[in-house]
Formats: C-alpha cells, sequence, structure tokens
C-alpha cells in the first residue's frame, strides 16, 4: 500500500543509548481542525484532504509519540497489539460521540462533521504508527494518511498530491488565497472531498443534519463504522513494519 515505513529516528545499531526519557504529559491535541486549517481548506477544497493529513501529522504526530513512550513506560507488558487495540476503543469512541453530539444544522454542520471526523481518524491512524513503532511524526504518514482513507489509490499519487497541496499553502503565504467561489459552492465542495476521506458519503451526512432525529443515531453508526474500517486497515498496514520501539518526540 505504501512504500517500507522509513527508521528515521530509530537509534543506529551498536551506538551507546541514552537512558529512556518517558515524555512529560502535555495537553492533549485539538480535538477538532485548528481555525487556520478549515481557512486553507475553505480556500482551496480540492486539496481539503491533503492539507488535513498535513497538518495532522504536523499536530497530532507529537502527541501520538508522546503517548506511546508513555504507555510502554506505564505498561511495560504490553505488546503492539494490546497499545494499538486501546487506540482504537479510544478514537471509535471519539467519533462515535462526534457524531452524536454535533449541533450545527444544514450544510454548515455536516461539513464540520466530516472535518471533525476526518481529524479524529488521522489521530488515530498516527497512534496506530505509534503502537506498532512507527514514527507518527514523519511525513511519510502523510501519504499513509492519504491512501489508507482512500483518498488516493497509492503512495505516489498521495505524495504528487501532498507535494501541490504543500506547494499552495506557501503560495497562500505569500500572496494570500481568499476564495473567489460563492461560498455555498465551496462549502458543498469541501463536504464532499472531506466525505470521501473520512469514508462518509456527503449525501448521509447532510441527511443527517436535516432530518429531525436522524442526526444522532445516523451519525454515529456511519462515524464508528467508518472509523472501525479505517482501523483495520491501518492495523493491518502498521503491523508489516512495526518495531519494538518509536522514536522520542521531536523537540521544537
Amino acid at each position: 500500500m505504501t512504500d517500507s515505513a522509513p527508521t528515521d529516528g530509530q537509534p543506529a545499531a551498536g551506538e551507546p543509548q541514552p537512558p529512556a526519557v518517558v515524555p512529560a504529559p502535555t495537553q492533549e491535541a485539538t480535538e477538532a481542525p485548528p481555525l487556520r486549517l478549515w481557512d486553507r481548506m475553505r480556500a482551496d477544497p480540492q486539496y481539503a484532504p491533503e492539507h488535513l493529513a498535513l497538518e495532522a501529522v504536523r499536530r497530532l504526530g507529537p502527541e501520538a509519540a508522546q503517548w506511546a513512550a508513555r504507555a510502554r513506560a506505564g505498561q511495560p507488558g504490553s505488546s503492539a497489539e494490546a497499545l494499538a487495540e486501546q487506540a482504537v476503543r479510544k478514537f471509535v469512541n471519539h467519533a462515535r460521540l462526534s457524531g452524536a453530539v454535533s449541533g450545527a444544522a444544514g450544510l454548515p454542520g455536516a461539513v464540520i462533521d466530516v472535518g471533525v471526523l476526518a481529524w479524529t481518524q488521522a489521530r488515530m491512524v498516527l497512534h496506530i504508527a505509534a503502537a506498532y513503532g512507527i514514527d507518527p511524526q514523519h511525513g511519510d504518514r502523510a501519504t499513509d494518511l492519504l491512501v489508507l482513507q482512500k483518498v488516493h489509490k497509492v503512495a505516489e499519487s498521495a505524495r504528487l498530491a501532498l507535494g501541490v497541496a504543500a506547494g499552495r499553502e506557501r503560495a497562500g503565504a505569500l500572496f494570500g488565497s481568499g476564495s473567489q467561489n460563492p461560498l455555498g459552492k465551496v462549502m458543498l465542495r469541501l463536504g464532499v472531498r472531506l466525505a470521501q476521506m473520512a469514508g462518509v458519503r456527503a449525501a448521509k451526512r447532510v441527511f443527517a443534519k436535516v432530518v429531525p432525529g436522524a442526526a444522532i443515531v445516523l451519525g454515529t453508526w456511519a462515524n464508528s463504522s467508518a472509523t472501525k474500517d479505517l482501523a483495520v486497515r491501518s492495523r493491518a498496514l502498521y503491523r508489516q513494519y512495526g518495531v519494538p520501539t518509536v522514536p522520542e518526540p521531536r523537540r521544537p
């Protein structure tokens, strides 16, 4: 599905290693995409999944690495499979709750829902990678996210799209990236792209927002089902390349 997982950040064989230091707990990453990311995705909806994947690795990768280090220190007998299962349970539950409690209505609410779900799923994938000893902060994880979430079929096209998105981010910072499209059209396009990433059809999300009483039942089921399917794919990928330990979180 993707190239072999890199070993960047792994200790070199034969080198003396300092005593393991468990990172101190830090405040958990935001439960929803940050406002700056929403601005980028709204300005460039065609590449919304790529922008989300890049930002997820930047923001959520260190959190996943810290979680894995603390979990291994606190549960020294736990296997990679056990840690991955913990991550899956946690974030499937997060996805289920996000489908039940979101209050915004109409198309904007549907877009918010699938954006939050895609962000939660990215967080889960990075935690699963860390559980299997794969560096969740490495740039290749953004490629993995896009392939695992079926935005792209192969790693090569995912990398190309990520490069385009990264270039657009830089251009937007220099020249501004305000969209000239009507807001409704932009929101619809953004919702469709994020729904593709989250594994939930945009029509279902809109239906859940428009039909009274449907949001809780349909939103909860759709979110948890899509997230469980993604967890299965993620574990199958990272199980192949897993190593006993994960690199310490990089210091800013």
